[in-house]
């Protein structure tokens, strides 16, 4: 680590050992911890209580207690709660950045410029909608004097990947809180820690005892006490597909909601007429963004023969000048990925990938120069070949795109379509119109148009098929979703 040094309150935060976790209102620990490992170095830096099953119980309990006041709180009451914590959050940004970058493995620069400051956005976005939502309509029917009014459900559970642990638990809770609904929180075991620093802020902003409550614990044991939970009123699980199919199964059986966001294998269609620097720096950027440890990054490349020599050639050239380093090194431009089980995966799909035909075109294999052979480094890698190859279609999830060449535009979005994920594409051309129109017939939840990996609130980020269901993220529509209606009608 060179040239960066800690903010006091991060040195204090790590002090604690093990970390304790978060319910009702109270600060708890358990005889089972696990470490929290630095992929740069793949040493231990910290120590986390691990929730057990009845503590996932009482949290569960707590939060049903709490949604009594909480769910009958004035909206202007839960915003103004919700707004004091994002300002909590600008004020720590650098302190949650260090744990975000140390425990993910991610440049602090990622940290400090998107994943805390637009979590911090995210709050105070649904504490304006919160505010500016109409709670009771008058339906002016003709035979009853009747209204719709909308109602928080209760308690609504969340588990979260190690991926964006911070930003993701934004985007999940912010909607759901600002509903006035009451949250249970399951954090990735690999990479709590600024989800407990989370909980502690949330605590100073003072918020009700068991309205929040946040406990990492294991998938076998805590996740599967939280999701079987029959006093649950809503579930959201974002991760891998297979988890989120069995998570579906439980809520189904127990007929509680679920809001499922899954993995994705997006197609980016590089036309003819695109710009190819531009489309080579655009997605280069987003599939080299946090490892490539993104579920709706565009990993499959469909470019125009025309001009598929000049962008890989350019592509090549860009993936081999990315400076791998550890994300608190300011120069570092990719970080290592966030765990030895996913590096170890991301090594394993590569070598399928080639036995069935597909060419390396750069990387493909782990980083081990100097200091980075202590950590979980891998080259940013091009793979080449057609789409019968299975990780053409499969999600990798690692800094690894695959190139695919097209001649016909109809033909290409036919090809992309055959995937059976459905979460963010992008279209790559000069031409706004027929952007806009092969957009379209792209399945899935996004489509962006020179550009990829887009956010800004108010702006619906969603998926389908194999990707999700249930609602998306970061728009009206998901306040919405945090709220039943209720029909109240009395005959004129």
């Amino acid at each position: 680590m060179e040239n960066y040094t800690l903010q006091d309150k991060t040195h204090a935060f790590l002090e604690a050992s093990p970390q304790k976790f978060y319910v009702d209102g109270k600060w708890k620990t358990s005889d089972d911890v696990i470490n929290v490992v630095d992929p740069a170095t793949s040493q231990a830096f910290a120590t986390v209580s691990l929730a057990q099953a009845s503590d996932m119980e009482e949290a569960v309990g707590s939060a049903e207690a709490a949604f009594k006041g909480w769910g009958k709180t004035e909206p202007t009451v839960r915003a103004g709660l919700i707004r004091k914590l994002a300002k909590l959050i600008r004020r720590d940004l650098h302190v949650l950045a260090e744990l975000e970058s140390m425990d993910v493995g991610k440049p602090i620069g990622e940290a400090t410029g998107f994943d805390i400051p637009f979590a911090a956005e995210c709050f105070d976005y649904f504490a304006n909608v919160a505010e500016d939502t109409e709670y009771e309509i008058d339906l002016g029917l003709e035979v009853t004097d009747s209204q719709t009014v909308k109602i928080p459900y209760g308690v609504a559970a969340f588990v979260f990947p190690w991926n964006f642990p911070f930003c993701l638990c934004a985007w999940g809770i912010a909607p759901a809180l600002a509903a006035g609904n009451t949250i249970v929180v399951k954090p990735a075991s690999e990479t709590p820690l600024s989800t407990l620093y989370l909980a502690k802020l949330m605590e100073e902003a003072g918020f009700p005892s068991g309205v929040v409550n946040i406990l990492p614990g294991t998938g076998s044991t805590a996740g599967e006490a939280l999701i079987n939970d029959t006093r649950l009123k809503l579930m959201s699980f974002t991760g891998s597909t297979a988890v989120g199919r069995h998570i579906g199964e439980v809520c189904g059986r127990n007929l509680v909601p679920a809001k499922l966001e899954l993995g994705g294998k997006g197609a980016a269609i590089v036309c003819s007429d695109a710009d190819v620097d531009a489309a080579v720096e655009g997605l280069s950027g987003a599939v080299l963004f946090n490892a490539g440890q993104v579920c709706c990054t565009a990993s499959r490349w469909y470019v125009h023969e025309s001009v598929y020599d000049e962008f890989v050639a350019k592509a090549k050239a860009h993936f081999e000048s990315i400076q791998l380093g550890r994300g608190l090194d300011e120069a570092s431009q990719m970080g290592p990925m966030c765990t030895h089980k996913q590096m170890s995966k991301v090594l394993e799909c590569i070598a399928e990938a080639q036995a069935d035909g597909a060419e390396v075109v750069c990387g493909g294999k782990r980083a081990l120069e100097g200091d980075l052979k202590e950590g979980y480094y891998f080259e940013p890698t091009l793979l080449a070949g057609d789409d019968s190859n299975r990780w053409a279609q499969e999600e990798i999830f690692g800094p690894v795109a695959f190139l695919l060449k097209f001649s016909d535009e109809d033909e290409v979005v036919e090809r992309a379509n055959r995937n059976l994920y459905g979460l963010a594409n992008s279209v790559w051309t000069k031409d706004i119109p027929k952007a806009k129109a092969i957009a379209r017939e792209l399945v899935g939840g996004n489509s962006w148009i020179n550009a990829h990996n887009v956010f800004e609130y108010g702006l619906h980020y969603g998926a389908c098929n194999k990707s999700g269901c249930g609602g998306g993220v970061n728009s009206r529509a998901t306040f919405e979703g945090y709220l039943r209606h209720q029909s109240i009608a009395s005959v004129r």
